[in-house]
């Protein structure tokens, strides 16, 4: 079942005939006898002590899957995505049946992948562990997106760090509500290289992460460009997702369709969005994390 926001959702315990006299007066249904029936409708125990199944609620799917022995490949993947695909009841759409909540996947760096497709347009990644990268959402007018890339290559310089080089990402959008597609970023991939003198990964991670934050605030946060927007920027992880259905995530990110992408794990989420509305940005994982709640509530 989907559940859609914009509608009521009402649970099976209030699937009674309407004749039905409540209070336990009437055709022998006590009080005991309703609450059963409610736990046999909907699954739920009865009201008792601090617990009662009013306060159920609906929330985001997560899973995880991991190879133990560190070995990367491509079912880990596809395994992940398969995960993601059975976690569509968890999820919401809007009022279009085709523009989901968000959804997502976080794996380790692809570097094979990378590799290849980067040698492809010129660029030369170092290796594993001396490059970090990731995804950047951005303005789909040309002018924006430029002045915004300018200024993380400034930033990055500032940081010590160069910019190795900018990939647009291979999209398909065609399956995409009009909702989704109308809000829909720029996709690209950006890349640095670590600093010779830089030994320690966690380091460079830190660096990363003041060249991700100091770029936000001077590029969206400043007004330049109110759609940029970096899932992560890491020389570990690599973070696909956006205000999609599960089922649209390897079908709008090609990347992830690839048998050299490989990773020895996944973390998918499908994303109920409650007291926020979705959003390209909202989706999850979030560059360490997804849950399955509103983390402010």
């Amino acid at each position: 079942m989907r559940f859609c926001r914009g509608g009521v959702f009402f649970p099976a315990c209030f699937e009674v005939p309407l004749d039905t006299p409540f209070g336990g007066a009437g055709k022998g249904l006590t009080k005991e006898t309703m609450e059963n029936k409610k736990k046999r409708l909907t699954g739920l125990p009865p009201k008792q002590g601090l617990y009662d199944p009013a306060f159920e609620h609906d929330a985001c799917g997560v899973g995880f899957i991991v190879d133990i022995h560190g070995r990367k490949s491509h079912a880990i993947v596809k395994d992940a995505l398969t995960i993601l695909l059975n976690l569509d009841h968890r999820g919401a759409v809007g009022a279009e049946h085709n523009t989901g909540d968000g959804a997502g996947i976080l794996t380790q760096m692809p570097d094979k992948f990378l590799r290849r497709v980067c040698a492809e347009q010129g660029i030369h990644l170092p290796e594993l562990g001396k490059y970090g990268a990731g995804v950047v959402f951005s303005s789909p007018e040309e002018a924006e997106a430029k002045a915004a890339q300018e200024t993380f290559e400034k930033v990055a310089a500032e940081q010590g760090l160069a910019v190795l080089g900018w990939r647009e990402l291979a999209v398909d959008n065609s399956m995409l509500g009009a909702t989704a597609l109308a809000s829909e970023p720029r996709m690209r991939q950006v890349f640095l290289e670590r600093k010779a003198g830089c030994t320690d990964i966690l380091d460079f991670e830190r660096q990363l992460f003041v060249i991700r934050k100091r770029a936000h605030h001077l590029i969206r946060t400043a007004g330049g460009d109110e759609v940029w927007y970096i899932p992560s920027l890491s020389s570990r992880t690599m973070i696909y997702k956006g205000m999609l259905m599960p089922e649209q995530v390897d079908r709008y990110f090609l990347d992830l369709k690839s048998e050299d992408f490989e990773s020895a794990i996944g973390l998918v989420h499908s994303r109920f969005s409650t007291n926020t509305f979705p959003s390209w940005d909202r989706s999850h994982p979030y560059r360490f994390i997804a849950h399955n709640g509103e983390i402010n509530t």
